[in-house]
């Protein structure tokens, strides 16, 4: 039975926490239900969307996943998003659930906010804001400046400004939740855990739970049946953008896509891309690559200094193979360098 209001489900976190494959999870689990996934990336190659069409499930068909790769989904909310949210309850069989994954620089608010837009409230609401969180880098400190620090320099030369941008997406990330996962626990200990959970307690305006996952894994239920409509409780959703102009831009950020010839060794395209991530000031790589004398693809992924790759899937027939990466930095990164580096021989 299609709901009076379709609920939909966001997903967000930071770059590299693991929310693709929590959604994957998600969808090799859901069976009884039409599910319509939309997939925001900051940058122009769609690298999630490809990877949810990989799904052997009915649920992942398709014409059920829509990319948005034009620009940062809180920031394009009329021109893309709503005519998208549109056209999906206008199909003949509307979705019965919408995942929405936004992208790692995505601010919640905005989005949560759009479903407030009258052409949508009476036909959507929004289930819940789930947060995925990259353990390992919040407990090195990814995301935190030190306030001794910074009072320091402060005190040397009030005219600084050390605000951390990343730290603003990641508690602006954090205060719109309704639900909390701690994801990669296995690369943390319990005592790390425990304090990640408390830290996080402290930084929240709101009781919420928060919940420990390994390599995306939950009952779907728990992500899909929050029942919050997070479109009626902004007040409780603090920002670091509120009461100001809303029409903002990730300036502190860039992307760029890579092209990168064929490498020998998956390994030494790691290590490459090591030594580049401490060089540069790099956050989040993903792409594809080709192998010498390999007919599947290297799909590769990297969040700071942890990198994971596998082959993936054989490349197209008549396809002429191109490894690309998307880089996703600061904004003082220097592209050409980098470029540079990946173009020698690997």
């Amino acid at each position: 039975m299609q709901p009076s209001r379709i609920p939909a489900t966001i997903i967000s976190g930071f770059l590299g926490s693991g929310k693709t494959t929590l959604l994957r999870s998600i969808m090799e689990k859901i069976t009884h239900k039409r599910i319509a996934i939309i997939v925001n990336e900051f940058g122009a190659l769609g690298i999630d969307g490809e990877i949810l069409k990989k799904c052997a499930v009915p649920e992942c068909e398709e014409e059920n996943i829509v990319e948005l790769t034009n620009g940062c989904i809180c920031c394009t909310v009329a021109d893309e998003f709503l005519p998208t949210m549109e056209a999906l309850v206008n199909r003949p069989f509307p979705p019965q659930h919408i995942i929405i994954e936004t992208s790692g620089l995505a601010l919640p608010k905005p989005l949560i906010k759009a479903f407030n837009w009258p052409d949508i409230k009476t036909r959507m609401t929004v289930d819940g804001v789930v947060t995925v969180v990259d353990s390992p880098a919040v407990i090195t400190g990814r995301f935190a400046d030190d306030p001794e620090k910074i009072a320091q320099q402060r005190q040397s030369n009030p005219s600084l400004d050390h605000d951390n941008p990343l730290q603003e997406v990641f508690e602006d990330q954090l205060n719109s939740a309704d639900l909390i996962l701690l994801n990669k626990i296995d690369l943390i200990t319990t005592e790390q855990l425990q304090n990640l959970t408390l830290q996080i307690k402290k930084q929240i305006s709101k009781a919420v739970k928060i919940l420990p996952i390994l390599h995306g894994k939950i009952d779907p239920e728990i992500v899909l049946g929050i029942h919050a409509e997070a479109e009626n409780d902004l007040q409780t959703r603090p920002s670091h953008h509120d009461g100001i102009d809303e029409d903002h831009e990730h300036d502190h950020f860039i992307n760029f896509i890579a092209k990168i010839p064929p490498i020998s060794s998956p390994k030494a395209l790691e290590n490459k891309l090591l030594q580049l991530t401490s060089l540069h000031d790099i956050l989040r790589i993903k792409g594809y690559v080709q192998v010498v004398n390999k007919p599947m693809r290297l799909e590769i992924h990297g969040v700071g200094k942890r990198f994971n790759y596998h082959f993936d899937l054989p490349w197209k027939k008549n396809e002429n193979p191109q490894g690309q990466l998307i880089i996703i930095g600061q904004k003082n990164i220097n592209q050409k360098a980098i470029q540079t580096a990946l173009e020698t021989q690997i």
